[in-house]
C-alpha cells in the first residue's frame, strides 16, 4: 500500500468514527413553513400590517339543521298542541380552525375589512330564543329543527412582519369565514313513538 493511499485509509476511518463529521446538518425547526394558524396568530402581534382582502361579497348560505329544544311525547288519545321552549346560539367559524373571539388581532382586522368593504357588520354569535308550537298525534313524539341563515365571505390575509419571520417578511394566508345572520328557518317535526320510548314516557 503507498503512503498515500495509507494516508487517505487513516483519514476515512477517522471521519467514520467521528461519523457527525459526515452527517448532513439537520434543518432547523425555524427553516420548516409556519402553519396558515400561526401566522394569523402573529397579525398585530409582530406585524406592521395584517389586512383581510376578500375576493368578493358575502354570500348568504344556509347552516346545518338541528334540533332544538326538548321532544314532547303524547301519551293521550287526542292530537296535542305543544309549545316547545328553545334557545340556540350560532357562531362565526373559519377555515383556519381559531377561534374567532372579540379582541384578537388577526379578527378584529378581519370585522373592520368586511365593515369598511361592505358597509355590513359581521357578527361573531347570534342567539335565538322562542317557543315553537307543534301539534303532535297520539302516540306520537314531536320536535323543532332550526337552520340559521349564514352568510361566507373568502378572501386572502397580507400580513407584513417588521422583522424576517421564518425566513419571509411578507405572507399571504387564504382565508374562509362563515358567520350568523339574524335569521332562520324552523321546521316541526313529529314521528311514530318506539316501544322504549312508550315505556319511559307514558
Amino acid at each position: 500500500m503507498s503512503r498515500n493511499r495509507a494516508c487517505w485509509t487513516g483519514v476515512l476511518a477517522l471521519l467514520m468514527a467521528g461519523g457527525s463529521l459526515l452527517a448532513v446538518p439537520s434543518a432547523h425547526a425555524d427553516e420548516s413553513p409556519p402553519s396558515e394558524a400561526e401566522l394569523l396568530a402573529k397579525c398585530n402581534n409582530g406585524t406592521k400590517k395584517c389586512v383581510f382582502h376578500p375576493s368578493g361579497p358575502p354570500v348568504k348560505i344556509a347552516g346545518p339543521a338541528r334540533k332544538v329544544g326538548d321532544e314532547d311525547y303524547n301519551c293521550t288519545s287526542l292530537t296535542q298542541r305543544s309549545g316547545i321552549a328553545w334557545s340556540d346560539k350560532t357562531e362565526t367559524s373559519n377555515s383556519v380552525g381559531l377561534s374567532m373571539t372579540a379582541g384578537l388581532g388577526w379578527e378584529g382586522a378581519f370585522t373592520v375589512s368586511i365593515t369598511t368593504s361592505f358597509e355590513k357588520t359581521w357578527k361573531h354569535a347570534v342567539t335565538q330564543s322562542e317557543t315553537t308550537f307543534v301539534d303532535v298525534r297520539p302516540a306520537h313524539v314531536g320536535w323543532v329543527t332550526r337552520t340559521p341563515d349564514l352568510q361566507r365571505v373568502r378572501g386572502t390575509y397580507e400580513l407584513i412582519f417588521k422583522d424576517r419571520f421564518h425566513g419571509k417578511r411578507y405572507w399571504y394566508v387564504p382565508f374562509e369565514a362563515t358567520g350568523p345572520l339574524d335569521t332562520s328557518s324552523m321546521a316541526q317535526r313529529t314521528r311514530p313513538m318506539t316501544e322504549e320510548e312508550r315505556a319511559d314516557h307514558c
